[in-house]
């Protein structure tokens, strides 16, 4: 396995680098402290990029969309300082495949990336108080952590989606594809097409990463 680690803190490339080593022994690493490094150190080989927002040569994200565009293959996780809910979503709107703010343990990080690697996409749970206007239809965002508001958002998720739909949300939200999907409910995968399909527009969500918000808010619901 190839992990790129950038960040331009040695201290916290160290720490990362050393959480990652428990992933599977003899793991190669890609390691880069400024946007510039990033660029040279970034080949289509790699199996992951953790990747901080604030790095020497950085303007905002441009250097995630660079990342994005010249290696479109390679997952993508944004590991930053920066706990803002609306930074967090620009990221994952942008093909992330993971935020993890640096807060965060390193037995967090490491579930995160595994989760990654594994083909799921990590959301964080902050992101889940804080859902965006327009990620469910009809129901309005929430207003200085208005607990009522989050209800009512997780009990129109109920009620606009099946039993089935239900269902595959939750597992989209574990980071299963379409056909681990299918196989779990006994389904085919063009079956599990048509409810993705119909639950992207009971939620008027864009993607499965918007999916995965609100599935993941759903899921902590019924927990």
């Amino acid at each position: 396995m190839k992990i790129l680690i950038a960040d331009d803190h040695r201290l916290v490339i160290e720490a990362v680098k050393s959480k990652l080593s428990e992933l599977e022994p003899g793991i190669e690493f890609v390691l880069a402290m400024s946007v510039d490094e990033l660029f040279a150190g970034a080949t289509d080989e790699l199996d992951l990029a953790l990747i901080d927002l604030n790095m020497p040569g950085a303007d905002g994200q441009a250097h995630i969309d660079e990342i994005r565009r010249r290696h479109p293959a390679v997952p993508v996780i944004v590991l930053s300082g920066y706990e803002d809910p609306a930074i967090m979503r620009s990221a994952l709107e942008r093909g992330v495949l993971g935020f993890i703010p640096k807060a965060y343990s390193p037995e967090v990080m490491l579930s995160a990336v595994r989760l990654v690697l594994a083909g799921g996409v990590y959301v964080p749970p902050m992101m889940l108080t804080a859902l965006p206007p327009g990620i469910v239809a009809g129901v309005p965002p929430t207003q200085n952590g208005d607990a009522r508001a989050s209800s009512a958002t997780l009990e129109h998720l109920r009620s606009v989606l099946t039993e089935r739909q239900v269902e595959v949300l939750q597992l989209l939200s574990q980071g299963k594809p379409n056909k681990l999907i299918g196989r779990s409910l006994g389904i085919s995968e063009g079956t599990v097409k048509i409810h993705l399909a119909a639950i992207f527009r009971a939620l008027n969500v864009r993607n499965r990463t918007e999916a995965v918000v609100a599935a993941q808010a759903l899921t902590e619901a019924q927990a």
